[in-house]
């Protein structure tokens, strides 16, 4: 059961990684450092659905990490 845990815990991060990633990719590399302008501009449509799929993705990489320390053998 551990080693399903840790196999869906590096799926699910590598998943978060892309996930931060994509979301970066209009900003250029200076919004990936947090050198971003001040412009504020809301989320629609693809950009919404993407960050709301990365809050999940966090979600369950936290809920699997912590059944993983959960389930270790002492």
């Amino acid at each position: 059961m551990l080693k399903y845990l840790q196999i869906v815990q590096i799926i699910v991060s590598l998943a978060l990684i892309v996930a931060v990633l994509l979301q970066a990719k209009g900003a250029g590399l200076g919004g990936i450092f947090g050198g971003e302008g001040g412009i504020y501009k809301s989320r629609r449509g693809v950009e919404r659905t993407l960050f709301n799929i990365t809050i999940g993705l966090i979600v369950i990489f936290f809920i699997v990490s912590v059944a993983t320390v959960f389930l270790q053998p002492s």
